[in-house]
């Protein structure tokens, strides 16, 4: 994806971007009357009084205001509980959600109408005719509202609450993933992230951040311009620093022209404070595993979360096992840009490492993990299995030293050997496990 393009999405995902358009379109529907009127030539049954015109108007204008109001309330206080009980990084995409930016857009730009409506009216803007184009719009108007309205109520049910945004966060990371299954490597050559040819230099961040979107265009243009090649070494989602490398590429002997090839390549990183969902499927995925840590804490103490977050990542992991089928028979799009792999361990720890260690001492929590992992075991290419044995391993030596009832430890031993039966795979930590 372009650079412009994905600010351009940036944008539109704001609400003043969206209330500013539907703002504007209410405005312009309110002044379309008097320019139209001129052009109707036909006599119009009956008339409209401005004065009941006027009061309709009123009446939109005075409730818009309210009902805005009021909604913008209740989403701050859906956005101070979705920081309190979910994470502060999932807020964002309730600060996103498209069914209440139009919602609060559509009623802004109502009351927006109501208000050009009633100054023209009083200003005699409008004739007859003017009177009912505007009569007619209005009607439109009051039906949209209502059905915004309705639409609201049922949203409001869930804005901020832990299961839907639970749920939205799942859908952004499984988005990302699609994407990434789709565009392995970004659309580059493979890179293994260690093979930089030697005589490259480095392209440095110059900023303390993290990468959120690389625009693989430009870094092909870049490249295609004096036949260059670039291994990327920053994927975003990576934190760097001022000296951090984002990529290396291959220089001429001019000093003053490789300074200009670097400024040139670096600016199709895009660094900033925070990760972003878009081109970082690790992100969505270690979000979710913030909410079941969470949910794990003695302030909030909700197991069903925690075991809500274990199904919803391994149905992500279970995805992600497909990469190697979906990688075969791979063109890559940009032969000059070479780009590392998103690795199956890295995102089986955001996934499972934070849960799998505060959960240690729980029997609920170790069993559904269990069944989890051995089940990807099971799954995808002989890395992704290996992945999935090692933190089953390591999940299951943790509940060894944490786990204090006999009981419990036999519950776990007996599962951990009926699913050997089924996915079997060694594990060094079962015969310690014992009872």
């Amino acid at each position: 994806m372009p650079r412009w393009r994905w600010l351009l999405i940036q944008i539109t995902r704001r609400l003043w971007f969206r209330a500013t358009l539907i703002g504007l379109a209410g405005v312009i529907v309110a002044a379309a009357g008097i320019v139209f009127q001129r052009y109707i030539t036909w006599n119009i049954p009956g008339t409209i009084a401005s004065s009941a015109e006027s009061d309709i108007l009123n009446i939109i204008a005075s409730s818009m205001l309210t009902v805005t109001t009021f909604s913008l309330s209740v989403m701050i206080t859906a956005y101070d509980s979705s920081t309190n009980d979910v994470s502060p990084r999932a807020t964002r995409l309730l600060i996103e959600d498209s069914t209440t930016q139009n919602v609060l857009s559509t009623f802004i730009g109502s009351f927006l109408f109501s208000i050009v409506g009633i100054i023209s009216l009083k200003t005699g803007l409008y004739g007859d005719h003017g009177r009912v184009i505007l009569f007619i719009v209005t009607i439109a108007i009051i039906i949209l509202i209502v059905v915004m309205l309705l639409r609201w109520i049922d949203h409001l049910t869930r804005l901020g609450r832990v299961g839907a945004t639970t749920a939205r966060v799942e859908e952004v990371a499984r988005r990302a993933i699609q994407e990434r299954l789709a565009n392995p490597w970004l659309g580059g050559v493979p890179f293994d992230g260690s093979d930089v040819p030697f005589g490259f230099v480095a392209v440095p961040s110059g900023d303390v951040g993290y990468v959120q979107h690389i625009d693989m265009d430009r870094l092909s243009e870049c490249t295609e311009e004096g036949l260059y090649s670039v291994y990327v070494s920053a994927l975003p989602g990576v934190m760097t620093f001022p000296d951090t490398p984002l990529a290396w590429i291959s220089t001429s002997s001019d000093v003053e022209k490789t300074n200009a090839l670097i400024a040139n390549f670096r600016k199709a990183f895009s660094v900033g404070n925070e990760r972003d969902f878009d081109q970082d499927p690790r992100f969505g995925v270690s979000v979710l595993a913030e909410i079941g840590l969470r949910a794990l804490s003695r302030a909030i103490n909700d197991p069903g979360t925690v075991l809500d977050v274990l199904g919803r990542q391994t149905r992500l992991m279970a995805l992600w096992s497909t990469a190697q089928t979906e990688r075969a028979g791979y063109k890559p799009k940009y032969p000059h840009v070479h780009v590392p792999g998103l690795q199956d361990a890295d995102l089986f720890d955001d996934a499972f490492t934070l849960i799998s260690r505060d959960s240690a001492h729980l029997i609920e929590m170790q069993l559904r993990l269990q069944k989890s992992l051995r089940a990807l075991a099971g799954m995808g290419s002989e890395k992704f299995r290996s992945a999935a044995r090692l933190y089953a391993d390591t999940a299951l030596q943790r509940a060894h030293e944490s786990l204090t009832s006999s009981i419990d430890k036999a519950r776990l031993q007996e599962l951990v050997e009926k699913e050997e039966q089924l996915h079997p795979f060694p594990l060094q930590s079962t015969e310690a496990f014992s009872v």
